[in-house]
């Protein structure tokens, strides 16, 4: 008889381990973490192992998180686990794929092979990849795993807005948004957008009416919320009838969510891979299909 593989989790990801380990039919089993004055922490996992176990961690604000994993996985392998497989909803350090000046640090190579030293397979949804053409490539995993929320958010869309325009707040996203667009054949277009910083940004609209048009601004991250600001106030400055917003990741540090707010958008929708007010869409179904095929 084959032992269920196992899922584990940290106590701040409770509620996306449960419906993960309900739609994957996993056992749940949690990491317990204790911090010291210090700042150190240390973990402790059950003592006993299956072969297959899979740890789930988002990876918003990660710096911390990647110790954990380093922990977890090492001590996993140590208590006997032989497949280890990393549910990353949320995937950091994927943005910088190149030395964009002389010196920098390539962190996606870096972090990727970090990951690769620790798990035999990776999942994500909507990874921030633009200059490699797959996952595996940034993660150097036997499997490597990129799903997309894509088609997730469209057909929420598609229940909530009559004939929708959906419109990518930059050139990066034109793909995606075709992909989310053609589910249910909505129309769609791309910004063009300029940018001078983290929080300075120009944009430009595409070439369409937008006049008296449902509008869905479409986009795997929104982190400071600057890009999708500019881009709501430009669309209903050009008589858009509304202007809603649908992201994967809901990053939104700081006060990126009311900055958008402030820009006119009447709702914000998010899928759960980070945990928000704003989620509308589980990708945990998403998730438990892929692992059907990364647990063995």
């Amino acid at each position: 008889m084959t032992t269920p593989t196992l899922l584990l989790h940290f106590e701040d990801e409770h509620e996306s381990a449960l419906q993960l380990a309900r739609a994957a039919g996993l056992e749940l089993a949690k990491i317990e973490r204790h911090d010291f004055p210090d700042g150190e922490f240390k973990l402790r996992l059950p003592v006993s192992l299956p072969e297959s176990v899979v740890i789930l961690r988002t990876l918003d604000h990660p710096n911390e998180k990647l110790l954990e994993l380093l922990l977890a996985a090492r001590t996993a392998r140590e208590l006997g686990a032989r497949h280890l497989t990393l549910v990353a909803p949320y995937l950091a350090y994927m943005r910088q794929d190149v030395a964009f000046q002389p010196g920098e640090a390539v962190s996606q190579r870096i972090v990727g092979r970090f990951f690769a030293d620790l798990f035999d397979a990776v999942i994500t949804v909507d990874p921030h990849l633009h200059r490699v053409a797959t996952l595996q490539e940034a993660v150097p995993v036997p499997r490597a795993i990129a799903l997309t929320g894509a088609a997730l958010l469209a057909d929420m869309i598609a229940e909530r807005r009559q004939r929708p325009l959906l419109v990518g707040p930059d050139q990066e996203s034109a793909q995606w948004i075709a992909q989310a667009a053609a589910r249910h054949g909505f129309d769609h277009a791309v910004c063009r957008k300029v940018r001078h910083g983290d929080r300075a940004v120009e944009i430009e609209l595409p070439p369409i009416d937008v006049a008296g048009r449902a509008v869905v601004l479409l986009d795997d991250v929104a982190s400071t919320g600057q890009t999708l600001a500019r881009a709501a106030r430009l669309l209903l400055a050009a008589s858009a009838a509304s202007v809603d917003v649908a992201v994967t990741h809901a990053l939104f540090a700081g006060d990126a969510l009311q900055v958008i707010l402030d820009a006119g958008v009447g709702e914000v929708w998010s899928t759960d891979c980070i945990r928000h007010p704003s989620n509308a869409v589980s990708v945990a179904p998403l998730i438990a299909a892929a692992l059907s095929g990364t647990t063995h």
